[in-house]
């Protein structure tokens, strides 16, 4: 009897294509939005530009954050001055492959770092 890989299982999302370019480009859609409002509320001048499955911020001190998604491997890619971080859809949230930290409590710290003040980001609901 063949027992099943382990770290196979840990490569996969559970989620179908369709529903992981849902997921991905709903918490990205999500980003865009509260950036476009704390910018309309003057809280802090964050520039947005997406192409795609990518999105970049540009913070007022001239440091990014580079969200990217990644269709094969049913991830989020966050690059922010603090390193690299990779997100998988796991019990309704997407959670660092690592650390299991949530990504958008992540990116909130990661921009409020950078930003220089508090910033939250919110997962939309799904």
């Amino acid at each position: 009897m063949t027992l099943p890989d382990p770290s196979a299982a840990s490569l996969t999302s559970g989620l179908d294509d369709a529903q992981y370019h849902r997921l991905a480009h709903g918490a990205l859609a999500a980003i865009e939005a509260t950036v476009d409002r704390w910018l309309d509320d003057d809280l802090i001048d964050i520039d947005t530009h997406r192409t795609g499955g990518l999105l970049e911020l540009s913070f007022p001190d001239g440091s990014k954050i580079i969200l990217n998604t990644q269709p094969p491997l049913h991830e989020i890619w966050m690059a922010a001055r603090a390193g690299g971080y990779h997100y998988r859809w796991q019990d309704g949230a997407w959670r660092d492959t690592r650390s299991g930290q949530e990504f958008f409590a992540a990116l909130s710290a990661q921009a409020s770092a950078q930003g220089g003040c508090p910033l939250v980001f919110v997962a939309p609901d799904v």
